[in-house]
C-alpha cells in the first residue's frame, strides 16, 4: 500500500462500547460490567485520554431471540443511552457523546430537546446516531408495533430530521439577550428581529408529522448536535448525505471502501454539501503482539472465543432463516438452501444482507476457494475491519487505510469491557501522534470543531398555514 501525495488527513477516531453482539468477551474473566458506570467512565475517560473525537454507544431496544426464545450468546441489560451520555458529559471535558437513537419509536420534539439538552449540558458535544426500525418484533414494545412498510422507514426518517432541525432552528445562534429593564432572558429569532409567533415559535407539517409550538431550548454551542447515519442501499446513502454529517462505512477491504468513499463523496457534492461535509467511519477492532506472530496467534485466539460453535450457527441461521444446530461448526456449510420467506428463526437482528440466496451463493464460493468450514466462514464474514500486528504495524495499517481515502477514521471497539482500548492508547496512539496523523491536544470547543465540519445552515422557517 503506497503512501499517497496529497496533504496527510487526521485520523477521526471514536471509541466504541460493544452492548449486544458477539464481539464482546462477556464471559472473559477481566472483563467488567456491561451496566456499571464505572464501565463507561472508564472507557470514556481512556478515550479522551487518547484525544479521540467521541465516545458511542449503540442500542438494543429488544432481545433478541432465537425461535422464540432470549439466546444466551448474547450480552443483554444495556442501560438508556441517553442518561448514560448525560452523565459522562459530567466526567469528560472534550470528548463526543454520541448515542444510537431510532426515529421509529420516538417522536421529533421530545427527542429533539433531549438531544439539545445534552449538548447544553456537554458544551457542545453531542452526537446522534439516526436509525430506523420497521419490524413488527421491535415494535411491539411500542405503540406502533411494526406499522411501518420497510420503504416507509425512511420516508419518516427524512421527515424526523426535517423536523428536529426546524426546532433547533427556531432560536438564532446569538438568540439569549437580557432585557435591561426586566432581567429576563429574551429570544431574538433568526433574520428577522422579531419573528411570527415570538420565542422559538415552530410549525412542521408533512405526511408523518404535524406539530406546531414554542421549542423551549436555546440553540446550542455547536448548532446542532452532529448527526451520524448507517446506509448501504442507495436510497440509505442519498438519505445520508442529505442529512448526516458522517456515515458509517461496512467495507473492510481497501479497494471496495474507496469506492464506498467516493461514491459518498459524489452523492454528497450532487446534493449541495460542501468538500469534507460528510465522514466515512467504519467499525474497527485491533489485537496487539510484541511481534506480527505473536498478534496473529493472539487474534486467531480471540476470534475464536467471539465466535463459538454455537454463534456461528446462529450468526449463519439469520441469513439461512433456518434451524442450524444440526450442522458441525466445523464441518462445511450447510447444503440446504436458505428459507427467507419462512418464519423468522432469529428475531430483533438487523436484516443486513438482503438477498440471502445471492448472499449463500457469494459464501459458499469464498468457502470452497478458501477452505472454510461454517465457524471459519462467520469469523470472517461477521468481523469487523481487523488491524493485527506491533503496535508500530497497527499504526501504520490504520494511517494508510485513511490516507488511501479508505475512510476518514474508525469507530474502535475492543473485544474486552471496559479496558480494552488501554493499550491502543498506550502503545498506538504515541506513534501516530508522532508521524501528525493524530492530535495531541484538543482544539476546538465543540464536536462539530474537532471533527473539522461546517457550522449547520440554518433550515428556512415555516409558519403555519392561516
Amino acid at each position: 500500500m503506497t503512501e499517497p501525495t496529497q496533504p496527510r488527513k487526521r485520523i477521526i477516531l471514536g471509541a466504541f462500547l460493544s452492548g449486544v453482539n458477539h464481539h464482546t468477551l462477556w464471559s472473559a474473566p477481566q472483563a467488567g460490567s456491561q451496566i456499571a458506570f464505572s464501565s463507561f467512565r472508564h472507557l470514556a475517560r481512556t478515550a479522551e485520554r487518547g484525544r479521540f473525537d467521541f465516545f458511542f454507544l449503540a442500542e438494543g431496544l429488544a432481545l433478541r431471540e432465537r425461535l422464540g426464545r432470549v439466546f444466551d450468546q448474547d450480552v443483554v441489560g444495556r442501560p438508556d443511552t441517553l442518561p448514560v451520555l448525560a452523565a459522562l458529559a459530567a466526567v469528560t471535558e472534550h470528548l463526543g457523546l454520541v448515542g444510537t437513537l431510532n426515529t421509529t419509536f420516538n417522536e421529533p420534539y421530545e427527542l429533539a430537546r433531549q438531544l439539545s439538552s445534552l449538548d447544553h449540558l456537554s458544551g457542545g458535544r453531542a452526537g446522534w446516531n439516526v436509525v430506523t426500525s420497521f419490524d413488527a418484533f421491535t415494535g411491539q414494545n411500542f405503540r406502533r408495533g411494526g406499522y411501518l412498510h420497510r420503504d416507509d422507514r425512511y420516508v419518516r426518517a427524512d421527515e424526523f430530521l426535517a423536523a428536529t432541525h426546524r426546532l433547533w432552528d427556531t432560536w438564532a445562534k446569538d438568540a439569549i439577550v437580557a432585557d435591561q429593564e426586566t432581567g429576563r432572558f429574551l429570544n431574538r429569532p433568526e433574520g428577522d428581529g422579531g419573528g411570527d409567533g415570538g420565542v422559538g415559535a415552530f410549525a412542521f407539517a408533512g405526511e408523518q408529522f404535524d406539530i406546531s409550538g414554542h421549542f423551549t431550548t436555546p440553540r446550542s454551542p455547536q448548532g446542532r448536535p452532529v448527526i451520524l447515519q448507517a446506509g448501504v442501499s442507495p436510497g440509505g446513502r442519498d438519505f445520508a448525505v442529505r442529512r448526516s454529517d458522517a456515515i458509517f462505512s461496512p467495507y473492510h477491504q481497501l479497494d471496495e471502501a474507496r469506492e464506498f468513499y467516493r461514491d459518498i463523496q459524489r452523492r454528497a457534492a450532487r446534493a449541495g454539501r460542501p468538500p469534507g461535509a460528510v465522514k466515512v467511519l467504519p467499525s474497527a477492532s485491533f489485537v496487539l503482539g510484541d511481534s506480527e506472530a505473536d498478534a496473529v496467534e493472539r487474534h486467531r485466539h480471540i476470534a475464536r472465543q467471539q465466535v463459538t460453535g454455537r454463534t456461528a450457527q446462529i450468526l449463519l441461521e439469520a441469513v439461512w432463516n433456518r434451524d442450524l444446530s444440526g450442522y458441525d461448526p466445523d464441518g462445511p456449510l450447510p447444503d440446504i438452501d436458505p428459507d427467507p420467506e419462512g418464519p423468522p428463526v432469529i428475531q430483533g437482528r438487523a436484516r443486513v444482507h438482503q438477498d440471502a440466496h445471492r448472499t449463500v451463493a457469494e459464501w459458499r464460493q469464498l468457502a470452497e476457494a478458501n477452505g472454510y468450514s461454517l465457524r471459519d466462514l462467520a469469523i470472517h464474514v461477521f468481523g469487523r475491519t481487523e488491524f493485527v500486528g506491533t503496535p508500530q504495524q497497527v499504526a501504520d495499517q490504520l494511517d494508510a487505510f485513511v490516507q488511501n481515502d479508505g475512510s476518514d477514521g474508525f469507530i474502535l471497539g475492543s473485544h474486552l469491557t471496559p479496558t480494552g482500548l488501554d493499550e491502543f492508547v498506550d502503545r498506538v496512539v504515541p506513534l501516530l501522534q508522532e508521524r501528525g496523523a493524530l492530535r495531541t491536544e484538543y482544539t476546538g470547543a465543540t464536536l462539530r470543531e474537532n471533527l473539522g465540519l461546517p457550522d449547520p445552515t440554518p433550515t428556512p422557517a415555516q409558519h403555519p398555514t392561516p
